[in-house]
């Protein structure tokens, strides 16, 4: 397992990958879901219960194979004394908001954010839009409708990741599997980039780079 500052990522070190959540009341719609795609993605090598939930995965990326540890922390206040305890040696978080509820994505800047800085200030984290295929869903809508609001955008993911620091901003589907991939791809990425380093926010196929200096 790789500590927080190390850049040296090679296929005998287990990365620890650190999902988190910010629908703190239905966090089932969104990381865990996440999470659970890509084991059935993959391939399911063990599984713990939440408040943790802990799945290992070997994925490849750039020809190489690496034994992924992750980490689904539960979001609930109930919990609020009992994440930060998972948090050392992890190596990357992946901040999971869904782009059907604004509270959530508003809970990014104002709850995970202030957090991280405090207990892990020198790990990376990467911007999840999660429930994408629900952006065009009629009920969705509707109900976005009835407390006139509206689905967040790929441009306010964007500019939140930029804001707050992230590595990058990543959209995915767990039910569709879209983008799931580029998820842990992207944060695998984010481990071995160096402080100072190009911020990727990629959509897709789309990916548009700007400087970060942090």
């Amino acid at each position: 397992m790789l500590g927080s500052d190390s850049h040296d990522l090679s296929p005998h070190h287990s990365p620890t990958f650190h999902i988190y959540t910010s629908v703190p009341e239905c966090s089932q719609m969104t990381d865990t879901n996440l999470l659970l795609s890509y084991k059935n993605f993959w391939s399911l090598i063990t599984s713990l219960p939440t408040p943790t939930s802990v799945l290992a995965v070997s994925v490849t990326v750039g020809g190489k194979q690496y034994l992924l540890g992750l980490y689904d922390t539960a979001g609930q206040e109930d919990y609020d004394r009992l994440r930060p305890l998972s948090y050392p040696m992890t190596d990357v978080f992946l901040i999971c908001f869904s782009v059907v509820n604004p509270a959530s994505f508003q809970n990014v800047k104002e709850e995970w954010v202030p957090e991280l800085k405090e207990y892990a200030p020198n790990v990376p984290f990467l911007l999840i839009g999660t429930q994408i295929d629900l952006r065009d869903d009629p009920k969705t809508l509707a109900r976005l409708n009835d407390m006139k609001e509206k689905p967040i955008c790929v441009e306010q993911g964007q500019k939140l990741a930029k804001e707050i620091g992230a590595c990058c901003y990543v959209e995915c589907s767990a039910l569709t599997q879209k983008g799931l991939k580029t998820v842990f791809d992207e944060a695998i990425i984010a481990i071995l980039t160096p402080k100072k380093h190009t911020v990727k926010k990629r959509i897709g196929s789309r990916c548009i780079n700007c400087c970060l200096i942090t």
